[in-house]
């Protein structure tokens, strides 16, 4: 047999093997469809560092901010489907889909994992002449419009709460603010009355006693750091909204990587560390949801979201 022809043989055989690259062999970019500082960027960084261990490769945070999430998630959205860009996605862009029309879908990309799920919260400034959710309402009411709230975006979970208590007598104006650094400026600076957020996501500030829950938007007084505020259906308000922060990935992405990612995210999600970092954003300790039942989560919370979005049209 001729020494070439071997050779081509030989190749032939190894073509398959060497198609198969190891995966991951670079850097995982980790997409935070918002600005510095805020819940989501949080979490990536969190998760970022302890994925490390188990991908074998670093993951660096991209904060690619703007359209209510939009724009970055278009961004991982537009990398190849390799499992080499994957991102934070939340309640708020995933409301979009009932509020809007994005130009993604949800069949586009693929959960890796529900990481987080925590209720919302009105707040003000400390020093606020607002002591009760009743002195809101009193000037809210007395002054249609007058009292700002800043929240994250048009079309998210945030604008669909102001919507709703406008449909019951008690209207805002929404002010958005895409990077939460501005947010969370505005209120202190006195550029907006209230702020639309997460307890967790202000932590530093209620500590450092810059702030204060002033609405709890749940069933009940289901934080023990906040048993004196009251809740919203206490209030008669029939608004929840729950925020959830998720890891995805463009799917067509190769069936053996999401599972390596999802398995990493999964692994993550059980240690100690991550618990800790529950507690201390004050989220529900059974936040996590694995990826073979993350897609059913999304899809109750869509529909929800859109049944919640058609009787405000209604109104």
């Amino acid at each position: 047999m001729p020494r070439y022809f071997l050779l081509f043989v030989l190749a032939l055989l190894a073509g398959p093997a060497a198609a198969q690259e190891k995966y991951p062999s670079r850097p995982v970019e980790f997409i935070v469809p918002w600005g510095p500082g805020g819940g989501a960027d949080q979490l990536a960084r969190k998760m970022a560092r302890m994925l490390e261990p188990e991908l074998k490769v670093s993951l660096p945070v991209v904060n690619v901010p703007g359209a209510t999430g939009g724009t970055g998630l278009t961004k991982m959205l537009s990398a190849p489907p390799d499992g080499y860009s994957i991102s934070v996605y939340i309640a708020d862009t995933h409301a979009l889909l009932a509020t809007g029309s994005p130009r993604w879908k949800a069949d586009e990309y693929v959960p890796l994992g529900i990481m987080i799920r925590q209720p919302s919260a009105l707040f003000v400034k400390h020093d606020s002449p607002f002591k009760t959710w009743s002195d809101v309402v009193k000037a809210a009411k007395a002054s249609p419009g007058k009292l700002k709230v800043a929240i994250l975006g048009f079309g998210s979970v945030d604008d669909m709460a102001l919507k709703y208590m406008e449909n019951k007598g008690i209207k805002f104006t929404g002010v958005p603010y895409a990077k939460p650094g501005e947010r969370y400026t505005a209120i202190l600076g006195g550029h907006a009355d209230l702020l639309y957020e997460q307890p967790g996501d202000v932590r530093n500030f209620l500590d450092a006693k810059q702030m204060r829950p002033i609405l709890i938007f749940n069933r009940e007084r289901v934080l023990p750091e906040f048993a004196d505020i009251a809740s919203s259906k206490e209030a008669g308000l029939e608004v929840y909204l729950p925020q959830f922060r998720s890891v995805v990935v463009r799917a067509g992405t190769d069936p053996q990587r999401v599972k390596a990612l999802s398995d990493a995210v999964a692994k993550a999600a059980q240690d100690p560390e991550f618990y800790g970092f529950l507690k201390e954003s004050l989220a529900l300790r059974d936040s996590f949801i694995p990826a073979r039942e993350a897609k059913r989560f999304l899809d109750g919370e869509l529909a929800a979201m859109q049944k919640f979005a058609a009787e405000l049209k209604k109104k």
